[in-house]
């Protein structure tokens, strides 16, 4: 640029002293007309070597002290990468700001053919081009001056933090935060000490046992001890926050150290900080959630009302049985239950993360393939409750099993026996077996008990039809307005078999008028001098005919 500029002087001159016209101004003005395109083509193959050195760092790298950041560098020198370079200016600002001997005001500028160097005394803090100035399009000296300043202010700053007045304060905080922590845990166990003493005050005097009906959750002595372990709980988690709190403060008071208490303070702030965000941005589904749970459950309060209306009778509804109000009710509850989840499921934090969605997949697997038998059961079970083919209080017999229908579950029905025995029925067996309901039909026809007799063939038959008749009418709870009959069911070898039947209506007292039934029978025979044959008897009879 130098030499473009002389040659257009030189031209300007010439044009001057020369007026235009003849052969010399022409052969001049050609020679300056090459020399300034020489020029320009040197100037941009210089910018281009810029352009591809600063192609290193496109981005600079910061010379930063104590977290802030100074300026960047861009261009290397020689092969001084900008990494170098930037790592030694912070290592020189560093080493003159401990230096309380150093004035930081005779930092100088020495301005060279190839650089301006920034100088304390004989040492080169730092080299500043023509391809740093030319990167930032600025002049070598200006750019040089502007970073000289502001090495300047960073060691003052540093001196200053190194001076003896601030290690003495940094000494005094530190000391003051061990003691306010000492401080702290005295008084948290001071304080534990205190609260126990009032607990176990409060353990004779106030605290009462917590029961849940007849059963004694917690006496006075535990309910003391639970409140002291919340309170020493309390003191730990206290400690813990301390010791979080006061740890980075101690690493932050020292220069040396002050990044590594960042890094403590971003370890404890930034996952706090992300969790608080998290918790406020979340608001807006929280309420989301919160009224469909609500609405849900309004509308299943609803139902447990009309449900029962409809078990009590208050409520008719045409064509459902009133035992079916609360089955259907709990099918509903379920379904609706179900649409609750699958509307709420959107809005749980962590929703559509993979993790959330595999762990949903897997629970879903492990029920599919482990709860075969359970739905069978819970189908036959709600299968069941619409045939109506018993309900609570029923005597039923299912197989070889016999009693009273006490509890109805969507898995099992238990049924008590006629001898006081409970035996759990699985919903699928009662469903695959054939269930006989004594109370159907002692309700609507009168249940017929019935049992066989064998007489010897020399007693007429119409006298045996007179005694077990008359037998069945002595009986406590046979029918008055429903006769008794005889059924006449064969011949054996000594003796033909008669069976009476006998209509009851109270099926609870069926053992009873049964066994009433036996001894009525047997009363009346023995009064009338007939004698019942029985298996033992007729075996002796057959054997001494046999012999005969």
């Amino acid at each position: 640029m130098a030499h473009f500029r002389f040659l257009l002087l030189l031209t300007l001159s010439f044009g001057i002293a020369f007026p235009a016209s003849g052969e010399p101004e022409a052969s001049l003005s050609n020679a300056v007309d090459s020399t300034a395109i020489q020029d320009s083509l040197q100037i941009i193959k210089f910018k281009q070597a810029v352009q591809q050195l600063g192609a290193v760092a496109p981005n600079g790298v910061p010379v930063v002290i104590d977290g802030d950041t100074l300026f960047l560098i861009y261009i290397p020198v020689g092969e001084v990468s900008p990494e170098r370079r930037a790592e030694g200016v912070q290592n020189d600002i560093l080493a003159l700001g401990k230096d309380q001997q150093v004035n930081p005001d005779s930092i100088r500028l020495m301005s060279l053919k190839y650089y301006t160097g920034i100088m304390y005394g004989e040492k080169i803090i730092m080299s500043v081009t023509e391809s740093d100035a030319n990167w930032l399009n600025a002049n070598r000296n200006s750019l040089a001056e502007t970073y000289r300043i502001k090495i300047i202010d960073e060691i003052k700053k540093e001196q200053e933090k190194n001076s003896s007045r601030n290690i003495f304060l940094r000494i005094g905080e530190f000391i003051l935060v061990l003691v306010s922590i000492i401080v702290i845990f005295f008084l948290l166990n001071l304080l534990l000490k205190k609260l126990t003493k009032y607990i176990i005050y409060l353990s004779q005097t106030t605290l009462k046992s917590v029961h849940i009906k007849n059963y004694e959750l917690l006496n006075t002595k535990k309910e003391a001890n639970l409140l002291i372990s919340l309170a020493n709980l309390v003191r730990y988690i206290l400690i813990i926050i301390t010791l979080i709190i006061a740890i980075p403060i101690i690493f932050s008071i020292f220069p040396s150290t002050k990044r590594i208490g960042e890094k403590l303070f971003s370890y404890i702030f930034n996952p706090a900080k992300s969790i608080f965000q998290g918790m406020i941005d979340y608001i807006p589904n929280l309420f989301t959630i919160v009224i469909i749970v609500l609405c849900i459950r309004i509308l299943i309060k609803g139902l447990n009302f009309l449900a029962t209306e409809v078990q009590h009778g208050r409520l008719k509804i045409s064509n459902f049985y009133p035992d079916w109000a609360m089955p259907t009710f709990h099918i509903i509850r379920f379904l609706l239950y179900a649409f609750m989840i699958a509307m709420i499921y959107p809005y749980l934090p962590g929703a559509q993360s993979g993790v959330f969605q595999g762990i949903s997949v897997f629970v879903g697997v492990i029920i599919s393939l482990g709860s075969t038998a359970v739905i069978g059961n819970i189908i036959a079970g709600l299968v069941t409750t619409y045939m109506r083919p018993f309900k609570m209080g029923d005597l039923i017999k299912v197989n070889e099993t016999t009693g009273y229908v006490i509890e109805k579950t969507p898995f099992v029905t238990r049924v008590r026996t006629l001898k006081n025995e409970v035996i759990t029925i699985p919903n699928a067996s009662m469903l695959s077996s054939q269930t006989i309901n004594y109370n159907t039909s002692a309700d609507n026809y009168g249940l017929i008990i019935h049992t066989v007799v064998g007489v010897q063939y020399n007693t007429p038959w119409q006298k045996i039809h007179e005694l077990l008749i008359k037998a069945a009418k002595m009986t406590d709870g046979v029918l008055t307005e429903k006769e008794p009959f005889v059924l006449e069911l064969g011949f054996e070898n000594l003796y033909p078999q008669y069976q009476i039947n006998a209509y009851i209506k109270d099926i609870t007292a069926y053992q009873k008028i049964n066994s009433d039934l036996h001894s009525n029978i047997q009363t009346v025979f023995n009064e009338a001098g007939v004698n019942l044959q029985t298996p033992f008897v007729v075996s002796q009879e057959e054997k001494k005919s046999a012999a005969i």
